[in-house]
């Protein structure tokens, strides 16, 4: 894939861009219905074995990430919960959420960097999608942990996924 996904820290924001071969409308979907996000959501060999939205200001995403890749050694059946609560949502523009690591229950995971995330859906000529993605942390200390777990690789393999699966719905 010619395109990739594009990474800018700056103190305790990360900034994250990138362009789909697909309608503004089409990619807006995908981030906001269970039926669409069970399908691409997560870096390669991970599945989501949980996941339900509620996509209004107020809602929550709550979701379970698995690791169903043997090859991917001691992450193998490794599970990692998140949980999203949505502030803001402009149709095919716009969804402001705060996003946490949580537990089963859908309670914070204590210890885990959480940020507030303004994602934006612009339309390109030839009907291309440009989503810019912009988390603020806390600290700079916060999103250097998150990075040293291996965000910036998992949201690579996810930005991925998506721009194949985007490619089955056209």
């Amino acid at each position: 894939m010619a395109n990739k996904m594009t990474f800018k820290v700056e103190g305790s924001v990360l900034t994250m861009e990138r362009v789909f071969d697909a309608p503004r409308e089409l990619v807006f979907e995908a981030y906001s219905t269970a039926e669409h996000l069970k399908h691409w959501w997560g870096p390669r060999g991970w599945t989501l074995s949980a996941c339900t939205v509620d996509f209004r200001p107020g809602g929550i995403w709550h979701y379970c990430m698995k690791c169903i890749d043997k090859n991917q050694g001691d992450f193998y059946g490794f599970e990692s919960w998140g949980k999203a609560v949505y502030k803001d949502i402009v149709a095919s523009e716009k969804i402001v959420y705060t996003d946490f690591f949580s537990d089963a229950e859908g309670h914070e995971a204590a210890g885990m960097p959480s940020s507030d995330i303004t994602m934006t859906f612009e339309t390109l000529e030839d009907n291309k999608t440009k989503i810019t993605s912009r988390a603020s942390y806390a600290s700079e200390e916060a999103l250097k942990k998150v990075i040293e777990m291996g965000m910036e690789q998992g949201i690579s393999e996810t930005s991925d996924r998506l721009e194949e699966y985007l490619l089955t719905q056209r």
